[in-house]
């Protein structure tokens, strides 16, 4: 076998596709015969439709059809059920249950209102600047504040609670009692999000952007009342999606209904400032935290009470209490979580979904709270440091956060930090230095996949996983070569498409957890079928038991004999060699599972200039084993610069008046460029949690983003002296900064 495949540098067995223009997406499709089609969104957040005309729009060259809710397919809702990562190959999921066209009623600027299909591209959005839509208007709701101004928030079932932190806190010597908030963050991945979709004898075909397939395919079955096994989606290449990909939105559900309608293949790609307003966000959300401890500083009470904004069609609970419960050793602890209507488009998961704002708030109290104790925040959470999970009452599978904390003060230099404000200087600038844990829950679903070793020396693997850009098919063929010893340009993987066996959407962090043990179960299946063909009657090996063959570097083995596969199927005139398997979840009930992390941040603040930047960061994450070193650390790195943006740059903004967004394009909307990427360094602990799966390795697409945006506001006040406590630090926060001037 070739275990140490398992924890190399291998380089993306994808990549030439990509760099050369060959990985085809889903706006890349052109089927014999397509035609386009392009939106037109209300320019009205809440209100009714009264009237749409059409007449000017039919005009324009080469328009097929305009559809809108007088004029569109019937089609039928997805259940209301939350969707179970137990249950992949029969579930469905949409975060906007509302169907496009449905009605007349308008719930949030950018939805759908009509859908124009035309022989070209430019033709049909040339028509949908034409169609004239009126508008009955309502008062619109635009934020958590406004909504809070006309009723009460609904309380969500998700909440938690041991001991009685409310008291505890009334009498703790020591407290720290703060409200912190996030904006609306959207999540504007590369690709846009586009659907190309056709009908053949009544089977629904459709290349989608889109991070679960198999989910996807059962939405569409539902929504066009099909068999599953008359709809295949495919999605052999997505560029990334962070969440707003995981769910089928109206943009799918329409494109597809109108391919029917005229006949012909239909290709629909959501403009970017659309990608604002119906494919979904991060919720605002207004964080309520209170903590108290002893005269030592020792934990004894954590309150933390969340509200974020959901749709006026659809209730979506950002978790950000998740981490919270079981995060630290405390004996009282309370979490809760409420929503608010407003007028803006269905929230959905977002890199870390609750974790990221979650984390921003109590990491940010945790700071407070040791400030408030009078401890250097690093020891403070060791002395809090929870080596169980009280939450859930079990030992953690595994859980190395102290040697993260060790092993990221080491590579920081966190002993250099002055604890003074404002005491640590280079030249103009003022340096701060901030820290904060980071966490993620490991989990791991049912997946299935099939294995072909073939007699030409090849494998050949299927799962209806996606690659969104993580690594998925390399951790594939790194997962066939640890079993069979082959090397990795000699093993094929096909992935993204429903039709194959199913496998679990990619989001969550548990894509990778998921797919090696069914590929490696299915391996095996193989190598079975192999050796006993070879240990058969005329097989190359016979009269040996199939137990005694070892297999290495695509070989079958037997003392100083050896064959490779290719020569064992071709001595029998044996095509392949062929196994199938299905991977149930993690069952163990006897430990809870987490992944873990410290981020160690520099920032450095000019106030005659007034230039905040992030100078460098140090972030040591427990993932269990690291299948693949560098696109694991890629993964990191880009959550830390996610994370930064999600700090100093990022929040969709809503203009109070009338709810419409204002900020809906890349010229507006700030995320972090080049320039403002730090020295980046990421450490990677090496504990396999083999509980969770042979391999020992956890998720770790969320957990690099979680606890960053704390970290660098801890840093912030370190330099500063302010405290902020509502995202992003923006200039205008730090302007008024006497704190920050001060000298050592």
């Amino acid at each position: 076998m070739s275990a140490n495949i398992i924890g190399a540098r291998p380089k993306r067995v994808d990549g030439r596709l990509k760099v050369t223009g060959d990985a085809m997406y889903a706006a890349d499709q052109h089927p014999r015969g397509m035609v386009y089609a392009y939106g037109v969104f209300s320019h009205i957040a809440s209100g009714r439709i009264t009237h749409i005309d059409t007449a000017d729009a039919r005009k324009t060259p080469g328009v097929i059809d305009i559809f809108h809710h007088g004029h569109f397919s019937r089609l039928f809702r997805n259940p209301r059920t939350d969707f179970s990562p137990q249950d992949v190959a029969n579930g469905v999921k949409v975060d906007e249950s509302r169907l496009p066209f449905e009605d007349d009623r308008v719930y949030y600027a950018g939805q759908f209102v009509a859908l124009v299909v035309a022989d070209t591209f430019e033709h049909a959005r040339e028509a949908a600047y034409k169609v004239g839509v009126d508008y009955a208007k309502s008062k619109a709701v635009a934020n958590i504040a406004q909504s809070l101004k006309a009723k009460a928030p609904k309380a969500s079932p998700k909440k938690y609670q041991h001991g009685d932190a409310a008291a505890v806190f009334r009498q703790a010597p020591r407290k720290v009692d703060a409200v912190y908030t996030t904006p609306v963050e959207t999540h504007n991945p590369m690709e846009m999000h586009a659907t190309t979709a056709y009908w053949e004898d009544g089977d629904l075909h459709v290349y989608e952007a889109t991070q679960g397939v198999v989910i996807h395919r059962n939405t569409l079955a539902r929504i066009f009342g099909l068999s599953p096994d008359r709809v295949t989606v495919e999605a052999p290449f997505i560029g990334s999606g962070f969440g707003s990909k995981l769910w089928a939105w109206p943009h799918s559900v329409a494109c597809s209904a109108a391919a029917r309608e005229v006949g012909r293949p239909v290709q629909l790609v959501v403009p970017r400032a659309q990608m604002f307003t119906t494919t979904g966000h991060r919720p605002e959300t207004h964080q309520h935290i209170k903590l108290a401890t002893d005269e030592h500083g020792k934990l004894l009470a954590v309150q933390h009470d969340s509200i974020n904004s959901t749709s006026f069609t659809d209730t979506y609970v950002e978790n950000c209490g998740g981490m919270t419960q079981g995060g630290y050793s405390c004996d009282n602890m309370t979490v809760t979580h409420k929503t608010v209507q407003v007028n803006q488009g269905a929230p959905t998961s977002m890199r870390a979904p609750g974790a990221a704002p979650g984390l921003f708030a109590l990491e940010s109290a945790i700071d407070e709270m040791a400030a408030a104790a009078g401890m250097d925040p690093l020891a403070f959470r060791r002395l809090n440091f929870a080596a169980t999970d009280a939450s859930k009452r079990m030992p953690w599978s595994s859980n190395h956060l102290l040697d993260a904390y060790d092993a990221g003060a080491k590579a920081f230099g966190w002993n250099k930090r002055d604890p003074r404000i404002g005491a640590m200087r280079d030249g103009s600038e003022l340096i701060g230095y901030g820290m904060a844990a980071c966490s993620w829950d490991a989990m791991r679903t049912p997946a299935e996949a099939r294995v072909s070793l073939r007699a030409d020396g090849t494998a050949y693997v299927t799962c209806a996983a996606q690659d969104i850009g993580t690594g998925t098919y390399t951790i594939a063929a790194q997962t066939v070569a640890s079993v069979t010893g082959l090397p990795l340009d000699k093993i094929t993987v096909k992935l993204g498409d429903s039709s194959l066996p199913a496998g679990p959407i990619s989001g969550g962090s548990w894509a990778t957890a998921s797919v090696m043990p069914a590929i490696a179960q299915a391996t095996r299946e193989a190598l079975k079928q192999l050796t006993s063909l070879a240990t058969g009657e005329s097989g190359s090996f016979h009269g040996i038991e199939p137990g005694q063959l070892a297999v290495e570097n695509g070989m079958l083995k037997h003392g100083a004999r050896a064959l490779s596969f290719a020569q064992i199927l071709q001595a029998q005139r044996v095509a392949s060699a062929e196994g199938q398997a299905h991977a149930k979840p993690n069952t163990d009930e006897k430990a809870s599972f987490r992944s873990f992390g410290a981020h160690f941040v520099e920032v450095r603040w000019d106030p005659g200039t007034s230039r905040l930047r992030v100078a460098r960061t140090v972030s040591v994450i427990d993932v269990g084993r690291a299948v693949n070193q560098l696109t694991a650390k890629n993964q990191v790195e880009g959550a830390v610069v996610m994370a930064i943006g999600m700090a100093l740059f990022e929040a969709t903004e809503y203009d109070e008046r009338n709810a419409m967004p204002v900020n809906n394009n890349y010229a507006e909307y700030l995320v972090p460029v080049h320039a403002d990427q730090p020295e980046i360094e990421v450490i990677l602990l090496d504990y396999p949690d083999y509980k969770l799966n042979e391999f020992g390795a956890r998720g770790i697409g969320e957990i690099g983003i979680t606890g960053m945006a704390a970290a660098v506001a801890n840093a912030v006040y370190h330099a500063t002296g302010k405290r902020i406590r509502n995202l992003p630090i923006t200039l205008d926060k730090l302007m008024d900064d006497a704190p920050s001037r001060a000298t050592a």
